[in-house]
């Protein structure tokens, strides 16, 4: 839209749907600013998780708390990701305590930063025990980064990364180890627990990760309520309900869009379906995806039973 173009800032929530290593994600991106915050909380009533993006320079933001009350609210899984360690910013320390003390939420580092700053070198993956060094390029994000990845004690590690960053690397670890908390899979579905990834959106520095993560431990879709009650997903008829409507999409032409959240069974263009508030049949006629500025329409659509 114009306006997020001046303002650089998200004013309207943004469906995106796109497969990664075999599985399809719905990510619903929402205005992160304040002005815009009734939108994001709407949005928020379709999510099975939300991922909580931190600037490390500046921490919990005031909206970023109140958002987070929400998903407390709907006992949202919560996965953290603190973004831009390529540049300045609050020590990777402080920011996991200031996550622990004003949210009252335990976390768990999946990955943790190796340097901050310009002296941001990657990241150590703790679940496989691995040093990933990655290379800054002028691509910005656009495309994978370059990933030189080594075991930790590898003596490659001299050769490649200053002796000072893989000391602190090693204190930071032990420090994790002996008074971090322990995963807990069953706390995180309950909102009681956030896995903690590290990196820089920007560059591409360690999304893939967090993303590998998201896939194995996020919270498949769960049931909803209905005038029936409980909606599984694995229910063979049709059901979804309507979470936003958004005017004047398309500058060209006066439109109204209704995003749906299909719950369980199978969507089909053209269908004839029963709005449960008034009673009226209805013809779902015009159904469409978006990525970006694209639209493709949309002739069939099962609902996800897992992520």
């Amino acid at each position: 839209m114009a306006m997020e173009q001046q303002r650089g800032i998200s004013i309207t929530s943004t469906v995106l749907q796109f497969e990664y290593q075999g599985f399809l994600l719905n990510l619903l991106d929402t205005p992160g600013h304040q002005d815009f915050s009734e939108d994001t909380y709407r949005t928020l009533a379709a999510a099975d998780n939300a991922v909580m993006l931190i600037d490390a320079a500046k921490g919990l933001e005031t909206q970023t708390r109140k958002l987070f009350e929400v998903c407390r609210l709907r006992s949202l899984p919560i996965f953290t990701f603190i973004n831009k360690l390529d540049r300045p910013s609050m020590s990777p320390l402080e920011l996991i305590d200031e996550i622990e003390r004003e949210l009252g939420l335990s976390t768990y580092v999946i990955n943790w930063p190796i340097g901050t700053g310009d002296q941001f070198r990657g990241v150590f993956d703790r679940r496989h025990q691995q040093i990933h060094l990655f290379q800054k390029t002028a691509a910005h994000g656009s495309k994978k980064a370059a990933d030189t990845t080594i075991s930790l004690g590898d003596p490659r590690i001299e050769s490649l990364l200053e002796p000072e960053l893989y000391y602190q690397l090693k204190e930071d670890l032990e420090i994790l180890d002996g008074v971090g908390s322990t995963f807990d899979l069953e706390a995180v579905h309950q909102g009681k627990m956030t896995p903690v990834f590290f990196g820089s959106a920007m560059n591409n520095f360690g999304v893939e990760l967090f993303l590998e993560s998201f896939l194995e431990y996020g919270l498949k879709p769960t049931p909803h309520e209905s005038n029936k009650g409980q909606i599984p997903p694995t229910y063979p008829e049709f059901s979804g309900f309507v979470f936003k409507l958004q005017a004047n999409m398309d500058p060209k032409h006066r439109d109204r869009i209704a995003f749906l959240r299909v719950c369980s069974g199978k969507f089909e263009k053209d269908m004839l379906v029963n709005h449960a508030r008034t009673g009226k049949t209805i013809r779902l006629s015009h159904p469409q995806k978006l990525f970006a500025q694209e639209r493709d329409t949309v002739e069939v659509f099962i609902a996800i039973t897992s992520i």
